[in-house]
């Protein structure tokens, strides 16, 4: 969704009458409207977007990863993490898996759980609006928000402008609920937008303060230039931040790092720390030197090492002179020294990507202002938050689209 201006416009059309207004046709505010439309509410959603479930349809590669096997509150990240929890056990993962398979949907599961379609994100996109269509829901595309107001009668009212390929005119919609799942910023070509957080502060609700997440690092120039020619090389690595680490691979770019276990330490990452990187997870330095000691001691340090790691990588990390020295010539120090470049690599990031290329928002509208039951807005009966929007961010791996089926899920029984 987007708003033009938060002042409300004089309405030269009569107010057209619904029962919701649900605003973002992506995946919480499809499946709210859904339910919604199953309780025999009359269901409007509107989007900005000059098609639905955008973020839908390029998730996962293009085969999107709608959930995990694997779902706890453990895999969120939230200011209160214990909100989360409601909404995910009274719709699972097994849940959603249940309508993708009454659909006859093909997937598969990938490493740690996660489930991909087999053929197409739009399987996912077209099962919801089947649903939608189904049920009654209407969905209005190219509408742009001018002003949310409340009537006397506590009813919410939505001056906007709906554009169509001969004309754009205003249209006034009043509802009893109004939900906000207009996601987060990351993403803009995906026509990320501020509004739902606008929306929370017009009605006194506060909003945590937002950044990128599941997003690449960038390195400082130093690192930046040392570290460019091994764009392309990819590796198993064991990536920490404090208490959190990741086992996955990481990606080196022109740029900088990215990759599974770079994109999920970024969500607990903050600017001028320092990331550790262990590049041999599956073995132990010592190991590899005692027994090549043992059986090899004249090869040099360089040959046994690229048995385990890119020759391009090794080179650049460690430095030509230890490199040429023979297995039976390492010192102590030497090996020490070896031991904290493969296992202990530091590396303080410059910053990231930010929301041009993150998969996610990090922080947004407090949980501490909604119920985790119906999500209600606590100070204003009848608005909802679900999805992105929310200060309830998952890891990879299909972690943010369950939150987005709970979440939405949830409120649509209330609506």
């Amino acid at each position: 969704m987007d708003q033009k201006s938060t002042s409300p416009r004089k309405m030269s059309k009569p107010l057209q009458s619904v029962d919701v207004v649900v605003l973002g046709a992506s995946a919480a505010g499809l499946m709210c409207a859904i339910e919604a439309a199953k309780r025999q509410r009359k269901v409007l959603v509107l989007d900005h977007a000059n098609k639905p479930g955008k973020k839908i349809l390029m998730s996962g590669g293009g085969r999107c990863n709608f959930t995990n096997y694997d779902v706890s509150s453990d895999h969120y990240i939230s200011h209160n993490p214990h909100f989360c929890k409601s909404a995910l056990s009274r719709f699972t993962q097994w849940d959603f898996i249940s309508m993708v398979e009454h659909h006859k949907i093909p997937y598969h599961e990938r490493d740690h759980g996660q489930l991909f379609c087999n053929d197409s994100a739009r399987d996912i996109l077209n099962m919801l609006l089947k649903e939608c269509r189904d049920n009654g829901v209407v969905v209005q595309i190219n509408t742009h928000i001018n002003s949310i107001t409340q009537a006397d009668d506590k009813q919410f009212i939505i001056d906007c402008m709906h554009s169509t390929r001969s004309s754009t005119e205003q249209t006034c919609y009043q509802c009893q609920s109004l939900v906000v799942a207009t996601g987060g910023l990351s993403i803009p070509k995906m026509c990320a937008s501020p509004i739902g957080y606008k929306i929370a502060e017009q009605f006194n609700i506060k909003v945590l303060a937002t950044h990128a997440g599941l997003v690449p690092f960038t390195l400082h120039d130093v690192d930046k230039q040392r570290f460019s020619e091994l764009s392309g090389i990819a590796i198993d690595a064991l990536v920490s931040f404090h208490s959190h680490q990741f086992r996955e691979n990481i990606l080196f770019t022109h740029r900088g790092l990215s990759g599974p276990a770079i994109l999920q330490i970024s969500s607990y990452w903050r600017p001028g720390e320092v990331v550790l990187i262990d590049l041999l997870p599956s073995h132990r330095l010592d190991d590899i030197l005692s027994t090549a000691h043992q059986e090899t001691p004249a090869k040099k340090l360089k040959t046994i090492l690229s048995q385990y790691l890119p020759k391009r990588l090794i080179a650049t990390i460690v430095s030509e002179e230890l490199l040429d020295t023979s297995l039976q010539n390492l010192s102590k120090n030497e090996i020490q020294q070896l031991h904290k470049c493969l296992h202990e690599w530091k590396v303080k990031p410059n910053g990231t990507e930010g929301y041009r290329t993150a998969e996610v928002t990090l922080g947004g509208v407090d949980c501490d202002a909604l119920s985790s039951k119906t999500m209600e807005a606590k100070n204003t009966k009848g608005l909802y938050f679900i999805g992105e929007v929310v200060d309830v961010t998952g890891w990879l791996g299909g972690y943010n689209f369950q939150w987005a089926w709970s979440s939405g899920w949830c409120a649509g029984q209330y609506v």
